[in-house]
């Protein structure tokens, strides 16, 4: 599979996702982003101990952080992508001030090349409950 192919997987993921918390007018305000990162190759190993370690504590302690499921190009390793699934903007807003995410961002800074944060909107929404379904039954 090529990169084009691969990456038009994972925002077709990225949408259904957020298509999910979508579905009831409770989970409207749902904040849904893909980072976009390119890190310096020099420091790769480094940024992703920092990163692990910056997802984890964001989803296990903030209650707002549905997920922040990072991954990176099979191809291009130093291309990086972050899913980041927020209750709330509100939320979001938090996040960016906890302890954890500002020990990322500071201690990150030099290593990143570029970064873009794209906002998604979902298209599907009616179909994450069954895919959600899907996962939990497989994982049993």
């Amino acid at each position: 599979m090529n990169k084009q192919s691969v990456f038009i997987a994972f925002l077709t993921s990225v949408v259904m996702v957020a298509g999910y918390h979508a579905v009831s007018a409770q989970q409207q305000d749902r904040m849904v982003r893909l980072s976009e990162i390119e890190i310096e190759p020099a420091y790769l190993d480094e940024y992703k101990a920092i990163l692990v370690e910056e997802s984890a504590a964001s989803v296990k302690l903030e209650p707002g952080v549905i997920a922040i499921f990072p991954m990176y190009q099979k191809e291009t390793p130093t291309s990086v992508r972050i899913l980041e699934i927020y209750a709330s903007k509100t939320a979001y807003q938090q996040h960016l001030k906890t302890s954890h995410f500002q020990k990322y961002k500071t201690t990150t800074l030099k290593m990143v090349k570029s970064l873009k944060l794209v906002d998604m909107e979902s298209i599907d929404a009616a179909t994450m409950p069954v895919i959600f379904k899907k996962m939990n039954e497989n994982e049993r």
